[in-house]
């Protein structure tokens, strides 16, 4: 008996969906399927695609950044992206979205809450055998996401993604993966349509390696040039010459998984070196024999501050380019001058239903360096001054997938500070937030 070939599922890039499919008479049709596969000639593996995705998010923020130099805010977020795909048999596709994404009611936004109609991705890309193995090249307007996005990620949380002008490749060849790319950073405006740009001053290059052991466990390393001519930290100022040293080993061996990950960076800010690092732990214990499936799990992330102003010498961690809700979509912690411990436990009643319930402990490694905030914003009026001690924060969050294409969100944040926080003018912060997203 020949299978039916399953219908394929919304990912979260949008340009790795096969819907070939399609030319299946056998698969079953719904509504916008003809918009989904239009066929270019005979084969079938010749087509253009269209889809969409609309985020609607509402937040509640009584105390954005603990109420230090902010008001409360309640408003509602709206990101629509709608994509073309050209694919032209196995080894080549083009791929072009453009995002929209603006707040509404928000009393204070900036780069990363508003950006109207512009080219989010364009790439030509192109897969095939060769030395051996299996290589790919994308060339044009993309994004990244290693791992788990700590430093390099899509920038989902906010309303508006991260993208970058760059040209990738990739080689894999039995249990290696070999990843290079060139990049400049998008600079997003606002002033008219289609305006977003990228200039030879942001760069961002690596060299990656990757290797499967002890079975499909992973271990990478990759290094990374962060270059950009408008630096601004407590301590220095001026061109930022970031070199990066990642390491990083994830896994699963029955019930126990784990993410581990290491960063060094070193170089220049203005006439500052720059000595900076942090690590950064997932791990996590799942009882599959019991109802819902209960995993507890345990998180530790640590990263350096400066620990003396003015002697040339730059402590302070740069995230790079973050995930925005790697701790919390709350953006109560930065991943910068930080030492953060996390238990939680998540449940899974059914198969479209998590939920998570999470408690954070924070502290600074270094008192002479500020508190920070998502991504890397220092509270003002904390540096040098206060104890280690930041505060503690409760999570609670639920994620339903409804149907195909249509999932939920909610969350709920309560963060109590300590006393630094509270001498500098800030005070507890409770986050709530309700997303729905419709992908087509």
């Amino acid at each position: 008996m020949v299978r039916t070939p399953d219908r394929p599922v919304i990912l979260p890039n949008r340009w790795q969906e096969d819907w070939s499919v399609l030319a299946d008479p056998a698969v079953p049709r719904k509504p916008g399927d003809a918009l989904k596969y239009m066929p270019l000639g005979p084969g079938g593996d010749h087509y253009l695609t269209l889809g969409a995705l609309l985020r609607e998010r509402v937040e509640t923020n009584n105390a954005p950044a603990f109420g230090i130099g902010r008001n409360d805010d309640t408003y509602l977020l709206q990101r629509l992206q709608v994509h073309a795909g050209l694919r032209w048999g196995t080894p080549w596709l083009a791929f072009v979205q453009l995002e929209d994404a603006r707040p509404f009611a928000k009393s204070s936004w900036g780069p990363t809450d508003r950006n109207r109609a512009d080219v989010r991705l364009a790439f030509l890309a192109w897969q095939g055998d060769a030395f051996g193995g299996t290589v790919r090249v994308r060339a044009g307007r993309q994004d990244f996401a290693l791992d788990l996005q700590r430093f390099v990620s899509l920038r989902d949380g906010p309303n508006v993604r991260q993208s970058f002008d760059a040209l990738w490749a990739n080689l894999e060849r039995g249990p290696w993966r070999i990843i290079a790319f060139l990049s400049h950073p998008v600079q997003y405006r606002d002033d008219h349509a289609f305006d977003d740009t990228s200039g030879s001053d942001d760069r961002f290059h690596m060299i990656r390696v990757e290797r499967h052991v002890f079975g499909t466990n992973e271990l990478s390393y990759y290094h990374a040039w962060y270059d950009t001519g408008r630096a601004s930290f407590l301590d220095a100022r001026g061109n930022e010459r970031r070199r990066v040293d990642d390491v990083r080993f994830a896994g699963k061996q029955g019930p126990l998984d784990w993410d581990l990950e290491a960063m060094r960076q070193r170089g220049r800010v203005g006439e500052s070196t720059i000595h900076a690092w942090a690590m950064g732990t997932r791990a996590g214990w799942t009882f599959m024999d019991t109802a819902w499936t209960p995993r507890l799990g345990l998180q530790f992330d640590t990263a350096s501050g400066d620990k003396r102003a003015g002697d040339g010498r730059l402590g302070t961690f740069n995230p790079l380019f973050p995930n925005g809700y790697y701790f919390s979509l709350a953006g109560y912690t930065g991943y910068t001058n930080l030492v953060h411990f996390k238990p939680s436990i998540t449940l899974k009643p059914s198969s479209s239903l998590t939920l998570l319930g999470a408690v954070g402990l924070q502290w600074r490694r270094t008192t002479a360096d500020a508190i920070y905030v998502q991504p890397d914003s220092a509270l003002a009026g904390t540096a040098g001054t206060g104890s280690k001690w930041t505060g503690m924060y409760g999570q609670v969050r639920l994620d339903w997938k409804w149907r195909p294409g249509i999932t939920f969100s909610i969350e709920g944040n309560h963060f109590r500070a300590g006393r630094t926080i509270r001498d500098a003018g800030g005070n507890d912060g409770n986050y709530g937030s309700v997303q729905v997203l419709f992908g087509w």
